[in-house]
């Protein structure tokens, strides 16, 4: 379970205040969770939901709510011929907030039921993720023995300390009504990130076992009870794998090895966020012993990097590097410099460490001229994670006239407010980027719950840009929840901005030239009460120019002709890692690393060692983990208790923090995956987990397009149309090709490419011209996975849905998810190969519907 993070470091410890505590409605509705279920009663009034028709996004064959906001999957248990699938659910909007969990249910894990809010907030807790077990033998004795007990062992997130611990609840009437239990909590550490349980029953050792995470230390902890109420723990585990993120929604599980005899391995699920594979969340696993009380990776316990010849190492000063500005000194730093958290992954005693001023100093530290002489420069980074960005200036205003800059006690002549501003007024700073001493902020009284507007007097629009300064949440207009900054034309919106979940002050410029002699406002607009749900504002500015962003790096750059060719940055963390820059197609150019920080703000500083030039590429935490999925939307992954046949069953949560409250979803938001059947394969003497989607027999299938041995050759070759909902099963083979695959909901200049690139190795999903990409930075790009062919063949299980596409490749080998937002025409598939041809040996479409 995450918290999505805010703004203004200062005010954490109290940012659990900030949120709304909303009156729950009692017993919840019994609704249909997806269009076709059966409808149950209604048990009170709610608004009418719109159908299938009505509402392009929402899955056909994967469970989301009829409305509201969902996360984290809760609870996964097989019970009296059920799945139950209970989730973090806000009862009262569709945004993170009042988390509760929500419940439904399924006989075949196609068709879901959605049921009555299981186990509500209340004026003291928000419930956080966490298991559900039958306790069989009364253990707890919160049931009978001939009722036992199923027994939900959550987090309760406590709204006035910010502390988390871990609770229970029981119900006796298969899961339908939950009380929560009067000694709660039941584990109590004192910790602000102690979350995520998840528990059962081990018959080697008759007692229960919990795996809950230290989020914040990238650790996870075991504990065992013989009654669910006393808990003693056992040992602790990481970090390890992927550590860039917090550490959430651990699992963990015993499995068979596929054609190993009875040969079984354990496995721990650990969720990231940020860090994943794709960027923002993810899910990692790792395979190893469990003895009842310890785990044990499988994985070594140092990484050696390719050997090579170093360029620096920083032992002995800079040498023949130079420096500008104050941030590097005169000499490398030996390890963690005062006031800095622990340093780490550094080889030798030295290292590039910009934090001698803490984050307040700036400057360059680059190398001599070099000839690039082989294939890769590898090299440890660390530190802030703020990227090079092309066309960036220093920050100065563009030249114009000032139309406000916040530096009184009042929004300012003629501006008016309504709500939580109206007596409120600018506040001191500085932010980061920030003009002057003062600068609108909604954040105000206790922060996020603050609501409302701040509208400018008229104008009249008389120069082509208008220029502003911008930070805070990235709630766009014209969603639920919105904060932005918008320009008001006879009565409409005509231009939108919001911050990036940052308290980084940037420059945006709308070109109005379009608009020039109209009558306007400007107005910002804050209906948002979730994380960062607030907005900075200020130097509002009419100019003839647009301002430039204000360079605000902490980057490792390479620079050919002066220009910035390749470039790296830390992950907010003090531990170095491996990058690799592959400088093949530059063999034989001049070139230079300068190692820049440009940073003022929060993780303003950089940390860089050990240049080396070899024939190989390093890897870092994140390329050697071992990952669950390899899309963008797989995340808060976890399997079911007690499945038949002891099946390990896996859902998760199909979005991804970067930009989960942003999806043009209305009025829910948020899907579950396909449940899929986890087994263990060795590969090439490597344990991998291997996913498949659970059996979708019980779908509704119309006739099948068959395609065999067709010749691809060029970047579209019609297949057919399928509709927005479709399971295809392809084979396909190179052939002279560089890069083949397959074009999916396609139409209208749409597409989302499915692809293999033979040089690099890689499956991958390119949804950066997939339909709606707009509504966040982060959603455009390209996610890739590593995939050696399967004797040369490309072998493919596609389910694509109407807002998404789930691809199990080599029999499940490499699995990559993610969200697209296509438009309604946007249902064709098409093959493509470039560089050569391609085959499509054989290929078997299904439209699917419930």
């Amino acid at each position: 379970m995450r918290i999505p993070h805010r703004g203004h470091p200062w005010l954490r410890a109290l940012l659990t205040l900030a949120l709304l505590s909303v009156a729950l409605l009692g017993a919840s509705r019994a609704a249909v969770a997806n269009p076709g279920s059966e409808v149950s009663r209604q048990q009170i009034p709610r608004p009418a939901v719109a159908g299938p028709g009505s509402e392009p996004y929402r899955p056909q064959i994967h469970y989301t709510p009829a409305q509201n906001w969902m996360n984290d999957p809760n609870g996964l248990i097989f019970y009296k011929g059920k799945y139950h699938l209970f989730y973090q659910y806000n009862p009262s909007g569709n945004t993170w907030g009042n988390m509760s969990w929500g419940h439904a249910v399924s006989t075949d894990l196609v068709h879901w039921k959605e049921l009555p809010l299981a186990i509500p907030q209340d004026d003291q807790e928000m419930v956080f993720s966490g298991s559900v077990v039958l306790d069989r033998n009364n253990t707890s004795g919160l049931g009978t023995s001939r009722n036992p007990p199923l027994v939900a062992v959550y987090t309760s997130n406590y709204k006035q300390t910010g502390k988390q611990a871990q609770s229970l609840a029981y119900s006796t009437d298969e899961g339908l009504t939950w009380t929560k239990y009067s000694g709660n909590p039941v584990l109590d550490i004192g910790s602000n990130n102690f979350r995520d349980p998840k528990v059962f029953w081990q018959q080697a050792t008759h007692r229960w076992l919990m795996v809950v995470a230290l989020s914040d230390q990238q650790r996870v902890r075991f504990y065992s009870s013989p009654d669910l109420k006393a808990w003693t723990a056992l040992s602790d585990f990481g970090p390890a794998g992927a550590t860039g993120g917090l550490w959430e929604c651990p699992d963990l599980f015993e499995l068979p090895v596929a054609g190993a005899g009875h040969r079984h391995k354990w496995v721990l699920v650990v969720n990231i966020n940020p860090g994943g594979i794709a960027g923002g969340s993810g899910a990692q696993y790792f395979t190893g012993d469990f003895d009842g009380t310890r785990f044990t990776s499988d994985d070594p316990p140092s990484y050696t990097p390719p050997a090579g010849m170093v360029l620096a190492d920083f032992e002995d000063g800079y040498g023949p590097w130079t420096t500008t500005g104050t941030a590097f000194g005169t000499a490398p730093a030996a390890g963690t410099l005062p006031d800095q958290q622990d340093v780490s992954g550094f080889v030798g005693a030295g290292l590039v460490n910009s934090f001698l001023d803490h984050d307040a100093s700036t400057g360059t530290l680059t190398s001599p001229e070099f000839t690039v002489g082989k294939p890769y420069l590898n090299f440890l980074v660390g530190g802030g994670k703020h990227p090079h960005v092309d066309g960036t200036g220093d920050g100065t205003p563009p030249p114009g006239d000032v139309f406000a800059d916040f530096e009184g006690s009042t929004w300012g002549d003629g501006w008016t407010a309504t709500g939580s501003f109206v007596n409120a007024g600018p506040a001191p700073g500085p932010l980061p980027g920030q003009i002057g001493g003062k600068a609108l902020d909604t954040c105000v009284d206790s922060c996020d719950p603050a609501t409302g507007t701040i509208t400018s007097p008229t104008f009249t629009i008389t120069r082509r840009y208008i220029d502003f300064l911008i930070a805070g949440g990235d709630h766009p207009y014209g969603r639920d929840g919105a904060a932005a900054f918008n320009l008001v034309v006879d009565g409409k919106v005509v231009r939108t901005a919001t911050g990036l979940d940052s308290s980084d002050m940037l420059w945006t410029s709308w070109d109005v030239n379009d608009l020039i002699g109209k009558q306007a406002t400007v107005q910002v607009v804050d209906d948002a009460v979730g994380g960062w749900g607030h907005l900075m504002l200020d130097h509002i500015v009419f100019s003839d120019v647009a301002a430039k962003p204000r360079d605000a790096q902490t980057s490792v750059n390479l620079l050919v002709d002066g220009k910035v060719v390749r470039t790296a940055t830390g992950q907010n963390s003090e531990s170095l890692d491996w990058a690799s820059w592959n400088l093949a197609d530059l063999a034989g150019k001049k070139a230079r690393i300068q190692i820049v920080d440009a940073n003022q703000g929060s993780w303003g500083h950089i940390l860089a060692d050990q240049f080396t030039f070899a024939d190989a590429p390093a890897l870092g935490n994140v390329e050697r983990a071992h990952w669950v999925d390899y899309g963008a939307d797989f995340y808060a992954a976890a399997t079911y208790n007690d499945a038949p046949g002891g099946q390990r069953i896996m859902v998760a949560w199909m979005n991804n923090w970067d930009y989960g409250q942003n999806i043009p979803t209305s009025p829910w938001r948020s899907a579950d995956s396909l449940p899929r059947k986890l087994s263990l394969r060795s590969v090439d003497g490597n344990l991998r987990l291997v996913s498949e989607p659970v059996d979708l027999s019980e779908l509704r299938r119309g006739t099948p397009l068959e395609v065999k041995d067709r010749a691809v050759s060029g970047t579209a070759v019609p297949l057919g149309d399928r509709g927005p909902v479709t399971e295809i099963d392809a084979v396909l083979s190179p052939g002279s090709a560089t890069t083949f695959g397959l074009d999916l909901r396609s139409g209208a200049g749409h597409k989302t490419r499915l692809g293999y690139d033979t040089k690099t190795g890689e499956l991958y999903i390119d949804r950066t011209e997939s339909g709606d990409t707009s509504f966040h930075p982060a959603f455009p790009g390209v996610h890739r996975a590593p995939l050696t062919l399967d004797h040369g063949k490309l072998r493919l299980h596609v389910v694509v849905d109407a807002s998404s596409i789930e691809v199990y490749a080599n029999g499940g080998l490499v699995t990559l998810t993610d969200q697209i937002f296509p438009g309604p025409g946007d249902t064709g598939m098409s093959a493509f190969a470039l560089a050569g041809t391609a085959h499509v040996t054989q290929l078997t479409a299904w439209r699917l519907g419930l």
